[in-house]
């Protein structure tokens, strides 16, 4: 199973979501599936139409910049990350 660390930003919009999970999947793609199905409306706040990332959402597996298309390990690292900006 692959952990995944989502952004602390989700939680307030899901109710139940943990910063920290562990999913059976293949891909980043599988791994969003599976969190759509425990918290609908998820896959919408990362990804656009397409579907591809977010321009604002980053995704690293095993400390690598990846994709949708990004294949995971059985014990793959799976970091989510809100870009912030401001001024």
């Amino acid at each position: 199973m692959a952990e995944l660390y989502l952004p602390s930003t989700l939680r307030p919009l899901f109710a139940g979501l943990p910063r920290h999970l562990e999913l059976d999947a293949s891909s980043v793609d599988e791994a969003l599936d599976r969190l759509e199905e425990r918290w609908p409306g998820l896959r919408d706040r990362l990804c656009e139409p397409g579907p591809v990332l977010r321009r604002h959402i980053h995704v690293y597996v095993d400390r690598e910049r990846a994709a949708l298309e990004t294949a995971l390990e059985a014990r793959s690292r799976v970091d989510v990350i809100a870009a912030i900006s401001g001024g």
